[in-house]
């Protein structure tokens, strides 16, 4: 169960997603995931990228994250050529400040799944691709469960304070 770790990769459909996918990039890093970011477009580069998605299972990949705006057609073009699992993140952009691209990444065609994540929801897309890869790599699920723990102790330790501050200003009173 314990492989090396397959990498992720990253592609936008602009090199202004990098503003939102660098949360994603980070967090797969972070917990010592190989990671390569591309700008591809579905529709400016259609074949480069049906082209990398077709080659990315033999290139070491084991997750594809895809980030757009807009039509954010990205995601379901890159799904539609390969298995692998492909995670969308819709970004904000546009007079319907990304509803429109969590619709199109969400709403696929039967038997070409993409997975969706929040709009703008990069770290979560980071963590998804982890999760997956974590199902054959135990090391890895071990860094996600000490991730968890983390969270978990900083959401108690923000409640303790809290709960002091309330008990301070009502003994004010």
């Amino acid at each position: 169960m314990n492989q090396a770790t397959k990498r992720v990769a990253v592609v936008m459909g602009s090199d202004s997603d990098l503003a939102v996918v660098g949360d994603a990039i980070k967090q797969l890093r972070e917990l010592g995931i190989p990671t390569l970011a591309r700008v591809i477009s579905a529709h400016r580069t259609p074949e480069a990228a049906a082209g990398f998605a077709k080659a990315a299972a033999g290139d070491g990949f084991g997750v594809i994250i895809a980030a757009a705006g807009l039509a954010a057609h990205l995601a379901g073009a890159i799904a539609a050529n390969t298995t692998l699992p492909v995670i969308g993140i819709p970004i904000a952009s546009g007079s319907l400040g990304g509803i429109d691209a969590m619709l199109s990444t969400a709403q696929m065609p039967p038997g070409v799944p993409v997975a969706a994540v929040g709009i703008n929801a990069a770290r979560n897309a980071g963590l998804l691709a982890a999760q997956i890869l974590a199902l054959s790599d135990t090391a890895l699920s071990e860094k996600l469960a000490s991730l968890r723990r983390d969270m978990e102790r900083s959401v108690l330790e923000k409640d303790a304070k809290i709960a002091e501050k309330i008990a301070e200003r009502t003994a004010e009173l």
